[in-house]
């Protein structure tokens, strides 16, 4: 899977509450920091497509469940994972790689853990309907 890099990450059991590890300066597939930022997705709900330019994208899901799918528009494959808290991973995906995710829980919250900040004039998007996926 070129197109996403699933990297399982790990988790610190404590009794006053775990500690879930996600991005450091020593992973060896962390480029550089741009910008942090929370995104919700509604149960049952698709956000996607979209294609970055440059931007690398680190995404963490830290409440609910979330099924990511990219797109690879040369190769035309698909790939796809579902992270969750038992499923605790960090999925990177490359610039030029079309992705969406849909929400799987009530509550669903990632975080991406982009490698340069937020640029609208950087991504593409695309509706749903224009790239066909069964979800």
């Amino acid at each position: 899977m070129d197109d996403m890099k699933i990297v399982p990450l790990r988790v610190i059991k404590s009794d006053k509450g775990d500690i879930y590890k996600g991005v450091s300066i020593q992973d060896d597939d962390f480029k550089s920091f741009g910008e942090a930022y929370f995104s919700s997705v509604i149960k049952n709900e698709i956000k996607g497509w979209k294609k970055h330019k440059k931007m690398t994208c680190n995404l963490i899901v830290i409440s609910g469940e979330v099924k990511f799918v990219t797109f690879n528009s040369k190769t035309k494959i698909f790939n796809s994972v579902i992270c969750s808290k038992s499923n605790y991973s960090k999925i990177i995906i490359q610039p030029e790689i079309w992705f969406a995710f849909k929400g799987l829980k009530n509550k669903n919250i990632l975080l991406n853990i982009a490698d340069i900040p937020h640029d609208p004039l950087e991504s593409n998007t695309m509706q749903l309907s224009k790239i066909k996926y069964d979800w």
